[in-house]
């Protein structure tokens, strides 16, 4: 089984339609057991990132969520603000995260986007950096669904998996050990979306 994570933000029933969809065990959960008996885990997120750590933890999740994953090493994927909540610290709200991985969440930098908008937002390519799992019978540039004004920048670039373009190329992906991270919206990327949604719940421990 994989335990949705939900912790009052993020597109929740879009995933779990898309797991049901694909015929995969999954639950919209924030009971403590639940996380524990799950094979796998997902953290999702919309909103901002202040919001996110303080929802984790006053809703009393961090501990948890720290014992499954790094303790236990669990695997765990993160989309979106979920993903960003795993790095060191972010610029928005100016607030550490839960430091699963080598990076902080820096905003877009305005002076490298050549009068693009804020937020990065529709279809983009993505480009395969890094050999992993999730990527599994997807061509060598997928497209999928961007929301956010905020990426990850790593010191290790050796868990990028991923890169996209918005102006400058940012990471758009990562892994590190049984932690894995996409920026991107699988839930609302269509066939590509599903299919690494597919390959994450086939991740063996």
């Amino acid at each position: 089984m994989i335990a949705i994570i939900n912790y009052g933000l993020g597109n929740l029933t879009s995933i779990g339609n898309m797991f049901r969809r694909l015929g995969i065990d999954a639950v919209i959960t924030d009971n403590r057991q639940d996380i524990k008996d799950a094979s796998k885990l997902l953290l999702p997120g919309v909103g901002h990132f202040k919001k996110g750590m303080a929802n984790l933890h006053e809703s009393g999740l961090t501990d948890v969520l720290n014992r499954e994953v790094t303790e236990k090493g669990k695997p765990i994927l993160g989309i979106c603000l979920g993903a960003q909540l795993m790095t060191k610290h972010s610029e928005e709200g100016d607030v550490d995260g839960l430091g699963w991985i080598d990076a902080v969440t820096v905003r877009f930098d305005k002076e490298k986007l050549n009068d693009l908008p804020i937020p990065h937002m529709g279809w983009s390519d993505i480009s395969l950096s890094n050999n992993c799992e999730l990527w599994e019978g997807l061509p060598a540039y997928p497209r999928f669904y961007f929301v956010h004004a905020y990426h990850f920048l790593f010191d290790d670039k050796s868990e990028v998996t991923a890169t996209s373009r918005y102006g400058y190329d940012f990471a758009c992906a990562f892994r590190k050990h049984n932690v894995f991270g996409a920026q991107f919206h699988p839930e609302k990327s269509h066939k590509f979306g599903m299919k690494v949604l597919e390959n994450f719940s086939k991740i063996q421990d």
